[in-house]
């Protein structure tokens, strides 16, 4: 019995290892070849060196065109929650109806897989010339590419309802309003969390290189700033903020969807 209970606490050390190997390995990689000089990178002890500074004066406002990381970093997660938030807004109901109405499955389906297979900076230029604004069309670009895995998801989420829960609900006779309160809503928030991830993961990308190419202020604007002075430091340093604040939204959707209450229709 000791050792059954013992197991998990055991287990705990080696489930927080594994997910640290790889970057470690990565980290241990990056040096060997900056050591050797294989490649003209700076070193992760000079990389490292950059980030005090820098995030020293994270949220200070020198000038225009001296802002702190804290802020651009603010600036675009304010650009991907308006996009992103807009996406769900529209691709939920959106969802929702394609998956109860073969009809409307009908009629949108071949325009949302013609959304899908386009590249998103592809919508870039129609957003700039279509709008006459950078930041109108960062978020248009955001919104329309978030909004075609969580129109998918939702749909798939209402079709994988078993049918024996439709046949319920018409032999109990309920209204449309406890139908979709009692059985869609419940079965579909796993495919639309699923959605959500992949969405937002995508909002993140893009966004990013939205910034690069319009100059908006935004950590793309940062790491083009720092490509075109040759600063490969900071460049590193930027890449690493990227991707760790990608995981975090990453975990703060998939926390939500742990947190919702495990009902079955």
């Amino acid at each position: 019995m000791t050792t059954t209970f013992d197991m998990p606490e055991r287990r705990l050390p080696v489930q927080w290892l594994l997910p640290c190997l790889p970057p470690i390995a990565l980290l241990g990689l990056w040096w060997l070849v900056t050591a050797t000089a294989i490649a003209d990178l700076p070193s992760p002890a000079t990389v490292l060196a950059l980030c005090g500074p820098l995030f020293g004066k994270a949220f200070s406002v020198a000038s225009p065109s001296d802002i702190g990381i804290g802020w651009l970093l603010c600036y675009s997660l304010g650009r991907v929650a308006v996009g992103f938030g807009c996406a769900l807004l529209v691709g939920v109901p959106l969802g929702l109806w394609i998956g109860i109405s073969p009809k409307a499955s009908r009629a949108f389906d071949p325009s949302i897989q013609l959304v899908k297979s386009v590249s998103p900076l592809a919508w870039l230029p129609i957003g700039l010339a279509s709008l006459h604004n950078s930041e109108l069309a960062a978020l248009f670009v955001i919104f329309i590419t978030s909004l075609c895995p969580i129109v998918l998801n939702t749909a798939l989420g209402v079709h994988s309802i078993p049918k024996g829960y439709w046949n319920l609900a018409q032999v109990l006779d309920l209204p449309k309003s406890t139908v979709l309160r009692q059985i869609i809503i419940p079965a579909t928030l796993p495919n639309l969390f699923t959605g959500m991830r992949i969405s937002l993961g995508i909002a993140w990308m893009v966004i990013v290189a939205a910034e690069m190419l319009t100059g908006a202020q935004g950590i793309g604007a940062f790491v083009w700033n720092a490509w075109n002075n040759l600063d490969l430091g900071l460049l590193i340093v930027s890449i690493l903020i990227i991707g760790l604040t990608g995981i975090a939204l990453d975990q703060l959707i998939t926390k939500l969807a742990r947190s919702m209450p495990k009902e079955t229709p």
